[in-house]
């Protein structure tokens, strides 16, 4: 398995488990008022941190232990690497508009700062799957 697989793999690992982490934190504080009315932005900020340092520290990781050969990139790599980001990007686009309709509406910041969040996780999420879907069944680009 190549090392940009291997970090595809990690970005979804680490995006699924600390949009969980985030989504059990702020629903768990929940209780009988609105949701919108409950403390978001630590948990949000710790939870992006924390994945931060998580993605870095098993990159590292994961290069570290590879062998050398498997840590080349060839043309091949690089024009998956490209494809998954370009992927990937059209959910940040589509969080920016919904963030900026939700602004527009006068919508309260919860749901906005939320709607931009699950974007990026949607993002990275789309992104990751689309290398590893090059990965695994082959690329062939246009």
């Amino acid at each position: 398995m190549a090392v940009e697989e291997k970090r595809a793999w990690i970005m979804i690992v680490v995006t699924v488990v600390s949009y969980a982490a985030y989504l059990a934190v702020v629903l768990g504080r929940s209780g009988d008022g609105p949701l919108a009315q409950e403390p978001y932005v630590s948990a949000l900020l710790w939870t992006v941190g924390a994945a931060i340092v998580a993605s870095i520290a098993l990159h590292i990781t994961v290069s570290l232990l590879s062998p050398e050969e498997e840590k080349t990139k060839d043309q091949r790599d690089r024009e998956i690497h490209h494809f998954g980001e370009y992927i990937g990007q059209s959910f940040v686009v589509i969080g920016g508009v919904a963030g900026l309709v939700l602004a527009m509406a006068e919508v309260d910041q919860f749901w906005i700062a939320n709607a931009i969040y699950l974007a990026f996780v949607l993002s990275a999420l789309l992104g990751s799957t689309a290398k590893i879907v090059a990965y695994r069944l082959g690329f062939q680009p246009w």
